[in-house]
């Protein structure tokens, strides 16, 4: 029989052109890929060298590329090397099994690019491993000694910020390394016969023997290390109560811990003997024992001294470890100068009490921040495209010689509320721009119809800031567009809207950026690498864009300072302030660290969330130490950020000086007038009281006992969140002179009872001095309540405000119609003796145009309340009809805003001896039947209009008319 079969089909010749092609687009598209991260880069850098901070981003990025060699190059050298040498130490004659052998079919094509791809494969996950961990590692070469010792070992607590994470994070990265040498050791050993398994043994060539005996000794020798470094960090490991080592710690963690080391470098040891050797029963039997004797020493032993010794007589063996986390919890969070001063509080109110603080009651705050901002838009705002923050915040001015606390913002642009035709991206970007000037109003003081006393307003600005010719426009503030295009040559017309007004009748001025905000985009090479950062193409082709325009972006005030400095954690309230002629905003920064030893952590974002600052998203959550070291400015105008070295004796500030040299400006360079606006920092405030609930007391004892532990009081305006602290210029007890500072208080930690236990004030005034901070500022003082004296906290006052029948009625009034009540902050004030409650009370309409106003105001002493259209005479009222305090609101004869008539219960003409007319009703009515029918009338009456019944709705008017004209003859014999 013949047979044929076809000739084997040739392999296809891959076409040349297509090859070309190929090469071609995979290099193309890498071009684009790296000119797109080129771009991303770049931009940075531009951004950075207008800032004049260059020197921070090319400190990150050097120290990136140095960090990502090291560790590309500590792992991949090692994984090669291992690799390279369990192949090359293979055995020549090696009889392998049948899988074996296919095994090594399959890979020994690949081998060389696995010998050099599987080190570079691990050693680019450890060189960006590595490049993430550059901080540490910059932290510990230039560590900064702190002078002081922690109270177990006696070394400086420097070395636990510093140093102890940088060991941590080289002995993790080593245990790695040896490891993966380890593993690649044994399967390549395996794969090339150096290590063999069959019928029952295991059998090792000598030079596998060596090479993984020395591996697996280096890897117990850096566990030995790390086992030795965990001593430290039972300085910082949080316990049941306290953080650091307590008696079980020291007597028994560490001293297993040092045997543990021991015992595991001398089995290290012993693999290196059998790498000369050859014997495996040693090593292995002593890593038997290894194992054990960690389970003995490391769990077992202070298991049973906790048990058996430490809680039958936990108070006898603790005091001094609990001692030692009170003292350095206190010293970590700025606490250990505190002043705690006894305070037996008064509850009883008599005629002229408040006589000696009227300079404290003149100061107190009824416009409160968190309220009036709707108030200050409708006001304020000129235009839809201008908006202001929904909070507000508090500085203070010098008016007439005086110190005068304010409520300020600053009008900025809101695009957002512009109408969708006019949100072009020339309008956008090139014409509104920018915000214009600063709003102000006294703190104290409210006009007739309820509204704030503005000393800073309008469009144009003026008033007492104006008059000192500061720069209104604000192109860098809290809100602002992605990015705007400003600058043109000198001649050239204007096309930024600066204000919506002009002179001889013209609908709006326009202007022209001259600062330097932002970097230059006048050629078209940087036109190119913005047009790509920011995917817009109108920046590459539009006329506007000219050789002297600029890009301005990362405007946030926070942003930026983040940015100049990225080791600070900012307060979450930066705030604007007039200062030698521009507006800056002031941000707080801190320098923090977890490490302290023996301080007690706490949650960052915990601590400052409150009613006005819901919990935030940190980087950075869980610390044990913090100071308020920078303060840094931000220009609203050019957005040029400045940072002070405020704490210049903080070792953690001192070591990234080290690392950013050249960045920080001395507290000397500090001007008088920005002296005078900065404040004693919200947040770092909220810390401070959030560890005071439990670090107030100073002794072990009353510590472990916690039969006095303290927290913050929910704010009694919303229950699910903590009462905010507040700002205010006042007179502590035995204090000669009001000063503008900042409290909060205190209430039992559990249980239910919400009477006041502390009250915390921190001196919040830094001077006005350039260069020179006062020596009270930042002084802490606790009043500590008598507990003889029952003072209502917060909530116990808010409940009495609101069960109380006659404040009932009259709220009731107030929202008779289409208004709601909305109350104001609840402030806490150390007058008479005493402590005053005031609490300002905002009617607001809820239909047409409606912001909140100032109509009444309320006020407790012990369990004494009172409710008058103003401060003065609620005080009036409370304190038997003279209270003998000043109020910014002494001379104010309320209105009603609508009709603009005087009401009736703030009537300052003396009353009538005759009897005051009663409306035409039985002589049965009653107030709360008044109150009914008017309710009922308002019903019957928006029934009414629903329906399209005119008739019905007149009468129903009339019977509400003669309903409040009933309500109000009985407040009118009630006033009698």
């Amino acid at each position: 029989m013949v047979t044929s079969t076809s000739a084997p089909t040739p392999a296809t010749t891959p076409s040349p052109f297509r090859r070309i092609v190929t090469i071609s687009l995979a290099v193309i598209a890498a071009l684009v890929v790296a000119f797109f991260a080129f771009a991303s880069l770049y931009t940075d850098f531009l951004w950075y060298q207008q800032l004049e901070f260059e020197s921070v981003l090319l400190t990150q990025w050097t120290a990136r590329v140095i960090m990502f060699a090291i560790g590309f190059a500590g792992m991949a050298v090692p994984v090669w090397l291992a690799i390279f040498l369990a192949y090359r130490l293979r055995p020549v004659y090696a009889r392998l099994s049948s899988q074996l052998d296919r095994y090594q079919e399959v890979v020994e094509p690949l081998r060389r690019l696995a010998m050099w791809g599987i080190p570079v494969f691990f050693g680019f996950f450890a060189g960006f491993a590595a490049s993430s961990q550059w901080e540490t590692a910059w932290l510990w070469a230039n560590g900064t000694a702190t002078g002081d010792a922690d109270p177990q070992f006696g070394l400086d607590t420097g070395f636990y910020m510093f140093a102890m994470p940088f060991y941590a994070a080289v002995v993790g990265f080593v245990l790695a390394v040896v490891l993966i040498c380890l593993l690649v050791t044994a399967l390549v050993s395996y794969l090339y016969g150096s290590v063999r398994i069959g019928q029952g043994e295991l059998r090792i060539s000598k030079p596998a023997r060596i090479q993984l005996a020395i591996t697996a000794g280096l890897y117990l020798l850096a566990q030995a290390a790390s086992i030795w470094l965990d001593r430290f960090y039972t300085m910082v490991d949080q316990g049941d109560r306290i953080t650091g080592p307590g008696y079980a710690g020291v007597n028994a963690v560490i001293p297993g811990q040092t045997i543990l080391a021991i015992v595991a470098a001398l089995v290290a040891l012993l693999f290196f003997v059998t790498a000369i050797i050859g014997r495996w029963r040693y090593p292995l039997i002593a890593t038997a024992l290894l194992v054990v004797t960690s389970l003995v020493v490391g769990v077992g032993y202070p298991w049973a001294v906790t048990t058996f010794q430490v809680r039958p007589n936990e108070q006898a063996y603790e005091l001094d470890y609990f001692q030692k986390n009170v003292d350095a919890t206190r010293a970590a969070y700025g606490l250990d100068g505190i002043e705690t001063v006894p305070f037996a509080a008064e509850t009883d109110a008599e005629a002229g009490q408040l006589r000696d603080d009227a300079d404290t009651t003149a100061s107190i705050r009824l416009m409160d921040p968190g309220v009036i901002s709707p108030t200050v838009q409708q006001l304020q705002q000129f235009r839809a495209y201008y908006g202001f923050q929904d909070t507000l915040d508090v500085d203070r001015y010098e008016v007439d010689g005086e110190t005068q606390d304010t409520v300020v913002a600053v009008r900025e642009l809101d695009l957002g509320q512009l109408d969708a035709d006019a949100q072009t991206w020339n309008n956008t970007t090139l014409v509104y721009t920018h915000g214009y000037g600063m709003v102000a109003a006294k703190g104290n003081e409210r006009t007739n119809e309820g509204e704030p006393v503005f000393i800073e307003s309008n469009i144009p600005s003026s008033g007492i800031l104006s008059d000192l010719e500061y720069e209104p426009r604000v192109y860098f503030g809290e809100s602002n567009p992605a990015y705007s295009i400003v600058g043109a040559p000198e001649g050239t017309e204007p096309v930024e809207l600066d204000y919506p007004a002009g002179e001889e009748g013209a609908s709006q001025t326009n202007t022209t950026f001259e600062g330097d905000g932002g970097p230059s985009v006048g050629s078209f090479f940087h036109r190119i690498l913005y047009a790509l950062k920011f995917q817009s193409e109108q920046i590459l082709f539009s006329d506007y864009v000219n050789e002297d325009s600029q890009i301005l972006y990362d405007r946030d005030p926070l942003t930026r300072v983040q940015k100049a400095a990225p080791y600070l954690t900012l307060d979450s309230d930066p705030y604007p302030s007039v200062v030698d002629g521009r507006i800056v905003w002031i941000v707080d920064g801190y320098t923090t660290s977890a490490t302290y030893p023996y301080s007690s952590q706490v949650s960052l974002s915990q601590a400052i969330s409150d009613s006005t600052n819901p919990t935030p998203n940190l980087l950075i959550d869980e610390i044990n130490y913090i100071r308020n070291s920078v303060k840094a400015t931000v220009d609203a105008y050019d957005g040029s950020v400045t940072l002070y070295a405020w704490d210049e004796e903080d070792p953690v500030l001192q070591t990234w000086q080290n690392i950013y040299p050249s960045t920080l400006k001395s507290i000397d360079e500090m001007s008088g007038e920005l002296m005078s606006h900065v404040r004693y920092p919200t947040d770092l405030f909220k810390v401070q009281r959030a560890m005071l609930g439990t670090y107030h007391v100073d002794n072990a004892r009353a510590f472990y006992q916690r039969d006095n532990a303290w927290t913050t009081p929910n704010d009694p305006t919303n229950d699910q969140a903590l009462q905010p602290p507040y700002y205010l210029s006042m007179r502590m007890p035995d204090e000669e002179e009001p000063t503008f500072s900042m409290f909060t208080t205190f209430i039992p930690d559990g249980g239910s009872r919400n009477v006041l236990m502390g009250y915390l004030a921190v001196d919040s005034d830094a001077g006005s001095e350039a260069g020179a901070v006062s020596d009270e500022y930042g002084k802490l003082t606790m009043l500590e309540i008598s507990a003889d004296t029952t003072v209502p906290g917060p909530g116990q006052v808010q409940n009495s405000f609101d069960s109380d029948s006659a404040i009932a009625n009259e709220m009731n009034i107030l929202t008779i119609g289409s208004s709601d009540v909305q109350l104001g902050n609840l402030l806490t004030l150390p007058v008479g003796g005493g402590l005053l409650y005031v609490q300002p009370v905002y009617v607001q309409s809820t239909s047409g145009t409606s912001y909140p106003l100032l109509r009444k105001v309320l006020v407790a002493f012990g369990d004494q309340l009172a409710f008058e259209d103003t401060l003065a005479e609620s005080l009036d009222a409370l304190f038997g009809g003279e209270s003998g305090a000043e109020t910014g609101d002494s001379d104010v004869t309320p209105v009603d805003p609508e009709t603009e008539q005087p009401i009736d219960e703030g009537s300052t003409e003396e009353p009538s001896t005759d009897p005051t007319p009663q409306p035409s009703a039985p002589s049965t009515d009653t107030y709360e039947a008044a109150l009914a029918d008017a309710q009922t009338a308002l019903n019957e009456k928006q029934a009414a209009l629903e329906a399209g019944d005119m008739v019905a709705y007149a009468e129903a008017d009339a019977d509400l008319t003669d309903a409040l004209e009933r309500l109000l003859a009985f407040e009118d014999a009630a006033g009698e």
